[in-house]
């Protein structure tokens, strides 16, 4: 048996949270080793839109709990690592786009939406001329806003924290390579990771179970409840082809009606992601039928040309949650604490800072004096690669959905 290699903390899952996390822990001297399954932001984080919303959608609802307004700040704090003027930096992470655009239509119930919006967000909307609105808008919209929204590129994000801490970032077998040793007290004592013939046998102090889903069995292996988890499914759509560069929001009502973000593919083709209510109703409909009720919203709320010549995909992610009275949307994140195992869940993209300083407060500071961590003792196992986004994966793509 390998001699035990002792951690402060040994982290599962490389999305937003697990990476923000690791990058924290290590800049402030813990020693932290992270394991990854499948691929680095794979699941939640690389399937997102990428938009580090400021409370958009509470401000809709009427949420503006104390927890829902942590959700306002975190633009700002976004915005400063993507500057590289705070931790983690983050400047070499692709910006899609600097704001979004936030409109709504001649509706009364749409008008509403914007109401609610423009008092409820910290960065009120900019009402714009309309000689500045962008061409798709100019038919539909009845007004039309700048919002403080940055969009990112979600797997640009993980491939920048990664390259930081590849020293530290190994890819296991989670199902057959890992074994968990769990003490009389129902703690974690030790993580066995196999790989052929290598073998790594930790002794962490803290687990933190940051793996989406994946929360779900990580915690019935330690013998933890997984009754705490929800899931709350979207169904997403992918449109490519002659798209301009776009990213906003159409409001209507209590409800962000249409939302779009756009990049290009490994092609060169301009590629839309759609979400917003089109994602949430489109979960009970197959891929034509939501495609069809997509091109209808989209003719309803903005104009593009040539809308039955684009091509198009649906995907399905389940969002993954510390579980709610009626399933509803999380205001916040959410850390949970069971001995010495936290799982976390950031609920959204944005809130991967919030969870991570969650659970820094929970830690404490790290044990002084302790020798640093000898990284050569895996410098031969593999790495997880970045995962791709969904229009460059492998999806059934058509004109005649």
């Amino acid at each position: 048996m390998p001699e035990a290699i002792e951690l402060d903390v040994l982290i599962f899952g490389s999305g937003a949270a697990g990476l923000w996390l690791l990058d924290d822990l290590r800049r402030e001297g813990y020693r932290t080793v992270l394991l990854e399954a499948h691929a680095l932001g794979g699941g939640q984080t690389v399937a997102s839109q990428g938009i580090l919303h400021g409370g958009l959608k509470y401000t809709l609802r009427g949420l503006l709990t104390r927890s829902a307004k942590t959700i306002a700040d975190m633009p700002r704090v976004w915005r400063e690592c993507l500057a590289g003027q705070a931790t983690p930096d983050l400047s070499d992470t692709v910006v899609r786009a600097e704001q979004c655009f936030l409109w709504h239509t001649a509706s009364l119930s749409s008008r509403a939406g914007m109401v609610g919006a423009r008092a409820g967000l910290a960065a009120a909307p900019t009402k714009l001329p309309r000689d500045d609105w962008p061409e798709a808008l100019c038919e539909r919209a009845e007004q039309v806003y700048l919002l403080e929204e940055q969009v990112i590129s979600p797997r640009s994000f993980g491939a920048t924290l990664a390259d930081a801490h590849r020293d530290v970032i190994l890819k296991v077998d989670v199902d057959a390579g890992v074994e968990f040793e769990i003490d009389d007290r129902g703690e974690v004592r030790f993580v066995h990771v196999q790989r052929e013939e290598d073998a790594c046998r930790f002794s962490p102090h803290w687990v933190v179970f940051a793996a989406g889903q994946g929360n779900e069995s990580l915690r019935v292996r330690v013998g933890l409840d997984s009754a705490v988890m929800q899931r709350r499914p979207l169904h997403m759509v992918l449109a490519r082809g002659a798209l301009p560069a776009l990213s906003g929001h159409c409001i209507d009502a209590a409800h962000t009606r249409v939302t779009i973000t756009s990049d290009v593919d490994v092609a060169g083709r301009a590629v839309w992601q759609v979400g917003g209510q089109i994602a949430e109703v489109g979960v009970d409909m197959d891929p034509a039928a939501l495609v069809a009720h997509t091109k209808d919203e989209l003719r309803a709320v903005m104009t593009i040309d040539a809308i039955d010549d684009l091509q198009w995909a649906t995907y399905r992610i389940d969002r993954a949650e510390r579980v709610t009275r009626g399933g509803r949307r999380p205001d916040d994140a959410a850390v949970l604490c069971d001995g010495n195992v936290f799982t976390v869940w950031p609920t959204k993209l944005v809130l991967a800072p919030r969870a991570s300083a969650l659970v820094r407060q929970a830690l404490g500071q790290p044990p002084a004096g302790t020798p640093a961590l000898d990284t050569t003792r895996w410098c031969d196992w593999p790495r997880p690669d970045v995962a791709q986004p969904p229009w460059d994966s492998d999806l059934p793509w058509s004109n005649a959905l």
